[in-house]
């Protein structure tokens, strides 16, 4: 049950409103956004909201079922605010949003809270403007809690429970050619330890972290790199078109297998899966008269 103060409660029932929808943005970095959809910046609790962010959304629902609650945002991007290369970034993917109903011209009267969550991933369009989508507190029942028994390694590569030492596995690398958003050549300049020569498949799956340029501080997976040529292909293409001269840190990739971990990281030690476990098809077989 949604609660308001006794004063907004009153003006609620009454037969005149005068209310604007605020929000508040906090980025995974830190960074505080607040906007309203009111025609003038309001003060609420000593905090400015501002008003030049023009947006649109859809209507707010709320039901007693355990179903995610989403609700899809539009918006212009607006330079003094919400910048187009912070957005292409993904500096405001997965922020935690916060709305609320005031009465502007009497903000002191307190605040309706309508709904608190997470963005999903912003979508720029060709026009100039943004799509996102507001996923509501139960998306967070949505997610796998505790572990599964599995052939394939739970951890990822280089975290507390794999312990591989992926700093003396990153290597420093610069674009020398571009093809296109998500192919390009490039040269790689170590620092070692890394295979000499770094055999075929060593990067594939593996991250590339853009150190420079107008993509600097976005990461991307690797689809696949040619030793022979230098040439990296993506899964995905940045934001920003890749420029000669660009330099990026290229960690390898592992693909969660026994025999992977054993062979390119020699790590089983911290192998996290169960790969002799037997499968749903031996599980379920049954003596055969034949």
């Amino acid at each position: 049950m949604k609660q308001a103060s006794s004063q907004l409660s009153a003006h609620l029932a009454g037969p005149v409103t005068t209310l604007a929808t605020c929000w508040e943005i906090t980025r995974r970095d830190g960074e505080i956004f607040r906007f309203t959809d009111h025609d003038r910046a309001l003060e609420v609790d000593g905090s400015v909201y501002a008003a030049r962010f023009g947006h649109a959304r859809s209507a707010i629902s709320s039901d007693a079922g355990m179903a995610v609650d989403n609700l899809d945002v539009e918006g212009i991007i607006d330079a003094d605010n919400l910048r187009e290369d912070e957005l292409r970034a993904g500096l405001f993917d997965h922020a935690e949003v916060r709305i609320f109903l005031v009465n502007w011209a009497a903000p002191a009267m307190g605040a309706l809270r309508l709904r608190r969550g997470w963005l999903g991933e912003v979508v720029l369009t060709d026009t100039g403007q943004f799509r996102t989508e507001l996923r509501g507190l139960t998306q967070a029942l949505q997610q796998q809690i505790g572990a599964l028994y599995t052939p394939e390694c739970r951890a990822d590569l280089g975290d507390d429970r794999c312990k591989v030492d992926l700093d003396a596995l990153t290597q420093s690398g610069s674009v020398t050619d571009v093809e296109s958003r998500m192919a390009f050549l490039c040269t790689l300049s170590g620092p070692e330890p890394a295979p000499d020569p770094i055999p075929d498949g060593w990067f594939d799956g593996g991250l590339l972290t853009w150190s420079s340029g107008p993509n600097a501080g976005v990461a991307l997976e690797v689809q696949y790199f040619d030793t022979d040529t230098g040439r990296i292909t993506l899964y995905l293409p940045p934001g920003y078109a890749v420029a000669v001269g660009d330099s990026f840190l290229l960690s390898p990739g592992c693909d969660k297998r026994f025999g992977t971990c054993k062979a390119k990281f020699d790590n089983i030690l911290n192998f996290r899966g169960e790969p002799y476990v037997p499968g749903i098809d031996a599980l379920m077989s049954y003596p055969d008269a034949k």
